[in-house]
C-alpha cells in the first residue's frame, strides 16, 4: 500500500486512505474535473487533508482547536499545498456557520461522532454539506474492538460493561464517550440520505499485535497491512474492529 503516513501510522490509516483515494479518483473521473472540493470535519492537523490536497484537491478543514489548525497550516506549507488547504475554526453542529451548505464533492467525518452530543445531527450536517451525489467518508470507534481489547488485557468486567453499555463505554475512565456497531453507523447514514457503498473494519489486528514484532520482524509491517486490507471488507471482522469506516454517496442526481 502506498500510504503517505508510513510506517507505524499507516497501521491506523492505510485501509481508510486507500479506500478514500480510490473514491476520490472515481469522483474525479465521473465529474470530469481534476480538482474536487473536499470538506474534512474534525480534520485536526491534517492527517487526511494534506494527503488529499497533494492529490490536487481543494480541502477545507473544520476543527474546534486553534492549535490543531495552526499545526495544519504549518503541515500544509511544509507539504507544498498551502494554497489548497484552508482551516476554519468550528464543529460539526455549527458547521454551516463556517462553511457552505451543499458546497462539497466529498466530506470526511473521521473521529467526530464519538464526541458529539447528537451523532444523528452530526451525520445530517455532514451530508447536507455535500453536493448531490457527493461522497461521504465516515470513520468512528467500533464497539467490538474495545470489548475485545479489554478482554485480552484481562479486564473482563470492563469488557462486559462495554458490551452492555448503550454508549459502548467500559467505565468512568474510558476516554471515548461513544462507540458504534456497523449496523448503527449504516442506519445513521441511510437515514441522512446516503446510499451505503461499503463498510470497512479498520485496525482489526493492528492494535492487538505487539509493536516490537511489527518494528523488528522483517516484512512484518507490509504483511500486517496486507492482512488488514484483506479483512477490512469482510463482515465477519467488522464486529472486532477498533474502528468502522462507512463509504457512501448522497442520493440524488449530480447537478454540478
Amino acid at each position: 500500500m502506498s500510504d503517505p503516513m508510513r510506517p507505524r501510522a499507516s497501521l491506523r490509516t492505510a485501509v481508510v486512505w486507500e479506500v478514500l483515494k480510490d473514491a476520490l479518483d472515481a469522483k474525479v473521473e465521473a465529474a470530469g474535473s481534476d480538482a474536487l472540493d473536499v470538506l474534512d470535519t474534525g480534520g485536526g492537523t491534517g492527517n487526511f487533508a494534506v494527503p488529499v490536497a497533494r492529490l490536487g484537491h481543494r480541502v477545507t478543514v473544520v476543527d474546534p482547536s486553534p492549535n490543531a489548525l495552526f499545526a495544519l497550516e504549518r503541515r500544509a506549507a511544509e507539504a507544498g499545498v498551502a494554497d489548497r488547504v484552508r482551516g476554519v475554526q468550528g464543529d460539526i453542529h455549527g458547521l454551516f456557520d463556517v462553511v457552505e451548505r451543499g458546497g462539497y464533492d466529498a466530506v470526511l467525518c473521521h473521529g467526530v461522532l464519538e464526541y458529539v452530543d447528537d451523532p444523528a445531527e452530526g451525520v445530517r450536517n455532514a451530508v447536507d454539506a455535500l453536493r448531490p451525489s457527493g461522497t461521504l467518508s465516515l470513520l468512528a470507534a467500533g464497539l467490538g474492538g474495545a470489548v475485545l481489547a479489554r478482554a485480552l488485557a484481562g479486564h473482563f468486567t470492563e469488557a462486559r460493561q462495554a458490551l452492555g453499555d448503550p454508549a459502548g463505554r467500559w467505565g468512568d475512565g474510558d476516554p471515548v464517550p461513544r462507540r458504534f456497531t456497523a449496523e448503527q453507523l449504516t442506519e445513521l447514514v441511510a437515514k441522512a440520505g446516503v446510499e451505503v457503498g461499503a463498510v470497512h473494519g479498520v485496525r482489526v489486528f493492528a492494535d492487538l499485535v505487539p509493536g516490537a514484532l511489527v518494528d523488528t520482524e522483517p516484512g512484518a509491517l507490509d504483511a500486517l497491512l496486507q492482512l488488514e486490507a484483506a479483512a477490512a471488507e469482510l463482515p465477519a471482522f467488522h464486529s472486532v474492529a477498533t474502528q468502522l469506516h462507512v463509504l457512501g454517496q448522497k442520493q440524488g442526481p449530480d447537478r454540478r
